[in-house]
């Protein structure tokens, strides 16, 4: 019995070793891809719609079939909750760069992605946010830092000229939510208006959490602005703009693409008609594979695209490009390549400036029509 046992023992530690190698070659087929945003809070519909838009990309590119340096890639989506915190979103950060992810999609709000992409920098890892728009988040010298939407400093300005030259407003009154995004939005919106001739007859905070803006909303009735600017999300701009309704404000409510979403209409109810709203990037509307992505969101996830979906899509078909061109699935050389990117996507041609923006900024305006969004114009910045 013995000599058989210690006969049989090479042939079953080759098969434990033909089976550990393949069990190895498995595990290195996939690869894993990051994604973060506000999955519970007051903005978690916009957080799973980036998320939703991230995970239809990545079941597409599996399907289809990626190759890469001879090996069948199979995408992993590692998909996390940064409650739209900063606190929260390097701690998850830090929790993606630990499991091995080779590239971040995210994360949402400026506020949080501005601290997280330390984390990322630090591991040498590629960030692409679809929807950061604040001008600080690429302007701290990071390498791995990217996005594939316009900025506030494009913004900002589009909305003020609207403003001004197509509203025709003399006076206007600013409100912001505190957050990176909302006053670094209502900053560029006030140079640009100022700029225009304008004269600023409010300045006001408040913060993303407030619910009653009746105070701050009666102080502004005083000075009889034509334009009020709300830098902040939907959750807080659709009651601006219904309180502002039944305090008999009619001061036209402009934003940004925060409160750019079929959300802000139920928020505000029939004051949604006062609201004017950008959107840094294209119109799905005016994409040229938009009813086919829409069709297929849809579809899939049961639900409409809110605002940023297609940009996290696109995101992700960036990163498989990168890992094409590159011929591997190293984090290192998946960033290497990032610089070169021309990627003609859902969105329109990608391509990036050395601090890791767009090339081309679009801005597109809406009113709302029926509760719809409807776009009023598209600008190139």
């Amino acid at each position: 019995m013995q000599n058989k046992f210690f006969k049989a023992l090479p042939l079953v530690a080759a098969m434990a070793f033909f089976a550990a190698g393949n069990n190895a070659s498995a595990q290195d087929a996939v690869v894993k891809i990051g994604h973060v945003g506000p999955l519970t809070g007051a903005i978690a519909h916009l957080g799973k719609d980036n998320e939703n838009g991230a995970r239809l990309a990545v079941e597409e590119i599996n399907k289809a079939g990626l190759m890469i340096n001879g090996k069948k890639v199979t995408l992993e989506l590692i998909a996390e909750d940064d409650a739209g915190d900063p606190k929260t979103g390097t701690a998850v950060a830090q929790k993606l760069v630990d499991s091995k992810v080779v590239a971040v999609v995210g994360h949402l709000n400026s506020g949080v992605s501005i601290p997280a992409a330390k984390i990322y920098s630090d591991a040498g890892i590629t960030q692409i946010s679809p929807s950061s728009t604040n001008p600080a988040y690429t302007q701290q010298g990071f390498k791995t830092t990217y996005r594939v939407v316009a900025t506030d400093a494009q913004q900002g300005p589009a909305l003020a000229n609207y403003a001004s030259k197509t509203l025709k407003a003399k006076t206007v009154a600013i409100i912001d939510d505190a957050t990176a995004y909302g006053k670094g939005l209502a900053d560029e919106f006030e140079k640009t208006a100022k700029a225009d001739g304008l004269k600023v007859v409010a300045r006001e905070a408040t913060n993303d959490k407030a619910t009653d803006f009746k105070a701050i909303l009666t102080k502004i009735k005083g000075t009889k602005p034509d334009v009020i600017m709300y830098g902040g999300m939907d959750a807080t701009g659709g009651p601006l703009a219904k309180q502002a309704r039944e305090l008999g404000i009619k001061s036209k409510i402009v934003g940004g693409d925060g409160m750019c979403t079929d959300k802000v209409a139920e928020l505000s109810g029939v004051a949604v008609e006062n609201i004017i709203c950008s959107e840094a990037g294209m119109a799905l509307s005016k994409m040229a594979k938009g009813a086919d992505f829409e069709k297929n969101y849809k579809a899939r996830f049961n639900a409409g695209v809110q605002i940023y979906a297609p940009f996290t899509y696109d995101a992700v078909y960036v990163i498989a490009d990168a890992m094409k061109r590159a011929n591997s699935t190293a984090s290192a050389d998946i960033l290497a390549k990032m610089p070169t990117t021309d990627y003609n996507g859902l969105i329109g041609n990608i391509a990036f400036d050395p601090k890791g923006d767009m090339k081309v900024g679009i801005i597109t305006l809406y009113e709302f029509k029926d509760k719809k969004k409807s776009v009023l114009d598209i600008v190139k910045m």
